[in-house]
């Protein structure tokens, strides 16, 4: 083996690494007032989803205190996930990318405020694969449990 064929196996293995990211989706924001629906795939949660949908629907984030609060409470909680990135920070919107600590796989995790209603509307998806191994709700879990402790949220309506 020459010194020049050595670095292929790392090159091969970090473009196998950077491809597990995925396209960013396009349906990522608020449409009429609601996020996008999950794919059948069981890789997807949402608060949006129908309640009898078991696989795809979580409980949303319920308000416990002031709206502005709680939703500062929120960016803070997504930016001390691990690997997380916010995209995109609105009055009530935010877009952040999860990437998993292995493979680099991409989650999309959204938010939207939605303070008439009370409570904070939530939606993880990862962008390839099947499955998920659990990964989007445990990531919605951990938020909850951080604005829990934060006081900004409440346990359930």
């Amino acid at each position: 083996m020459t010194r020049m064929s050595r670095p292929w196996p790392v090159l091969v293995m970090t473009m196998a690494l950077f491809s597990c990211a995925g396209t960013r989706p396009t349906d990522i924001g608020v449409i009429d007032g609601r996020l996008a629906p999950c794919p059948s795939s069981p890789n997807c949660v949402s608060s949006d989803a129908d309640a009898d949908d078991s696989t795809h629907y979580v409980e949303p984030f319920v308000l416990a205190t002031d709206p502005e609060d709680a939703w500062k409470a929120v960016e803070a909680a997504v930016a001390s996930l691990p690997r997380t990135e916010i995209v995109t920070e609105e009055p009530d919107f935010l877009y952040a990318e999860c990437t998993s600590a292995l493979m680099g796989f991409v989650d999309d995790l959204e938010l939207q405020l939605r303070a008439p209603e009370g409570i904070i509307a939530v939606r993880s998806a990862s962008r390839i694969g099947y499955g998920d191994m659990g990964v989007n709700r445990a990531r919605i879990e951990e938020l909850r449990s951080k604005l829990l402790d934060d006081g900004a949220v409440r346990a359930s309506k």
